[in-house]
């Protein structure tokens, strides 16, 4: 297959072909004090996993399949943006510095690879943090970012499910000078996990465990004359190990007054491509989710599919969009095929406004583990056929809309996840608490 490089001098052509088409956002541009802002996030998160279900997992100082891990942290994430400079060419920065706080974690009841706060040797961080900033450049309505910074899209997407977000290094190429599209192109080298004590990691595929120097995007998304119908696809290659083609749609249709109909479909295609790190890579993997809402309550019903002797796999912790992907698994084995029914409630008429609920299962089978190649057989661990698993979570989530506490977010999360022993993952109960405060400081 051919190799493509996206580089930066086309990404600067690009920027100045595309600012030429029609007037834009830099039109509006008020100067780099006058458009700047500047965020605290505050996150405090408390998560308590449970492994004495016959778990292969443990906590530290723990025997296998009898201990409990627990894990505490307060997060404060500072977000700066500035305006851009007035004139044909804004020039801007965008800049922010994470710190996380030890809230009692200790070695003996983490995991031994922690979940939310950072490890040090054999130590838990009392408090542990980074900072990163990027460079901004922007013509008419399409922007240059090169530096350290945070990313959204199907096949490289920065994760902020824990204590802090991802980031990663590289230069981000975004542009929605041309109706109805919004694109994006980009090539990143480095990246620092959610709970990094530093920037500037090797990049890392999840379940290959494979390292590569860069990961390389370009694609967008189309807001088609069919209301509430978007079309996504995006091409990408993780340098010397495998190229990812990515096909999304999400379509929602009004049935009569207070009912509609909504779909989601994702679709991976990864294949092997140059020196191949991490072996043979042939996979297809694809979700379809159908929702039907009525008042206060939506059903859904999915179902996905996995083709291919390894997992689907991918980089970047939050760089997986299958409707399948759940709390405590991927649902991504080798050959298998999963199901899900959820269901979700708004209770604000009901109870309290800014409450809402959901529950979701989902079940998985027919993972076949003999046919993987040694990286993946080497790095999971896995062996064996008719691996299944189900999973079970629950969310109780309270948002506060007005007053002084406006912003204010409260979770509750309950998972259960249950395998047999070819599926390979964990048996875990899983609690987590979360409370989020955004304060917009100018």
């Amino acid at each position: 297959m051919a190799r493509h490089h996206f580089s930066l001098g086309a990404s600067m052509a690009l920027l100045g072909i595309c600012g030429t088409a029609l007037a834009g956002a830099q039109d509006s541009a008020t100067g780099l004090a006058a458009g700047s802002t500047l965020q605290l996030h505050n996150r405090l998160v408390f998560e308590q996993l449970d492994y004495r279900h016959g778990s292969s997992f443990r906590a530290t100082d723990g025997q296998r399949g009898r201990t409990q891990a627990q894990e505490s942290g307060y997060g404060l994430m500072l977000n700066y943006q500035s305006g851009y400079t007035r004139g044909p060419i804004g020039m801007g920065v965008d800049a922010h510095a994470y710190a996380g706080l030890n809230l009692g974690t200790d070695a003996g009841g983490a995991r031994a690879t922690p979940r939310y706060v950072a490890r040090d040797g054999q130590e838990i961080a009392r408090s542990f943090g980074r900072a990163g900033a990027a460079l901004k450049l922007r013509v008419s309505s399409t922007e240059l970012k090169i530096g350290e910074m945070r990313t959204r899209n199907p096949i490289f997407n920065s994760s902020d499910t824990r204590l802090l977000p991802e980031t990663n290094r590289g230069w981000l190429l975004t542009s929605t000078d041309i109706p109805a599209l919004a694109l994006q192109a980009g090539r990143f080298s480095a990246w620092a996990d959610r709970n990094s004590r530093k920037n500037g990691g090797d990049l890392l595929a999840n379940y290959s465990g494979a390292n590569a120097e860069s990961f390389s995007f370009a694609g967008g998304t189309w807001t088609t004359p069919v209301k509430n119908w978007s079309v996504s696809s995006y091409l990408g290659r993780y340098e010397d190990h495998w190229n990812t083609w990515y096909l999304g749609s999400l379509h929602k249709r009004d049935l009569a007054p207070g009912q509609s109909l909504a779909f989601s479909f994702n679709l991976y295609r990864n294949r092997s491509t140059g020196a191949a790190r991490a072996g043979e890579v042939d996979n297809t993997t694809f979700s379809l989710m159908t929702s039907y809402g009525i008042g206060v309550h939506k059903v859904g019903v999915g179902y996905q599919k996995v083709d291919g002797s390894t997992p689907f796999d991918y980089v970047n912790r939050g760089s997986i969009w299958l409707d399948n992907a759940m709390q405590l698994s991927d649902f991504n084995g080798p050959r298998e095929a999963s199901w899900q029914l959820r269901y979700d409630v708004d209770l604000g008429a009901m109870l309290a406004p800014g409450l809402s609920a959901g529950v979701a299962y989902t079940r998985g089978s027919g993972i076949d583990h003999s046919r993987m190649n040694s990286v993946y057989a080497s790095y999971l661990g896995y062996a064996g056929t008719g691996g299944r698993h189900w999973e079970r979570d629950l969310l109780l989530r309270y948002a506060v809309a007005q007053g002084a506490a406006k912003g204010l977010v409260l979770q509750l999360r309950h998972g259960v996840h249950r395998v047999n022993r070819t599926q390979g993952e964990s048996n875990i109960d899983q609690i987590r608490v979360q409370a989020e405060m955004p304060v917009q400081l100018f």
